[in-house]
């Protein structure tokens, strides 16, 4: 009888633990477009740094902020978002990309040098660049809302971006490691 109790205990175990890896994996594959576009619109923060160099213009641009999370929280509406789902996730991305802009500035500044670059349209080529990665943003937030509204989400998200760096561990300086990190750290509700 003893035994009989163990094996349902054990299958009984062995069934939460499988249902939580599917969990999971479903949390990383949900999760997955969503981090990949925050590394792209690192990626992009590169050119963002080039133009403020070469216009001498500051990091902080809060009325360009405001007009960005506007605009996320209007299309996340329409894809069902909480507003405050949406400003958190894009103020994170923002910050992110400050980090990003601010170290690589300082860097070039202490060096009296940016590295050659053709000139950066900002207005023109950038900030379109970031509003269609906004609009896959958007879709991807709408996604992974599952992983958002659970309990382990920031462990999935910590877990999910580990993953992904490890994939990625060629492409990404420490700089963009945290950055990333940071981009991501805006997704739950509570991190």
């Amino acid at each position: 009888m003893k035994s009989r109790r163990l094996n349902t205990a054990v299958c009984a175990a062995l069934l939460l633990l499988g249902a939580r890896t599917v969990h999971a994996q479903d949390a990383g594959h949900l999760l997955r477009p969503l981090i990949e576009s925050a590394a792209e619109r690192l990626a992009i923060g590169d050119q963002v740094a080039f133009s403020k160099w070469d216009s001498g213009t500051s990091v902080e641009d809060s009325a360009r902020e405001s007009t960005v999370i506007s605009k996320a929280v209007a299309e996340g509406q329409q894809a069902n978002l909480a507003a405050a789902d949406t400003t958190r996730f894009f103020k994170a991305q923002i910050e992110a990309n400050k980090l990003v802009q601010y170290e690589l500035l300082s860097h070039w500044r202490r060096a009296g040098f940016a590295p050659p670059h053709a000139p950066v349209d900002l207005v023109g080529t950038i900030r379109p660049e970031l509003d269609a990665l906004q609009t896959k943003m958007i879709a991807g937030l709408a996604s992974a809302a599952p992983v958002m509204q659970s309990q382990a989400c920031a462990t999935e998200v910590a877990r999910a971006v580990g993953r992904y760096k490890f994939e990625h561990q060629f492409e990404f300086t420490a700089l963009r490691a945290i950055a990333l990190d940071r981009a991501m750290a805006g997704f739950c509700r509570v991190y």
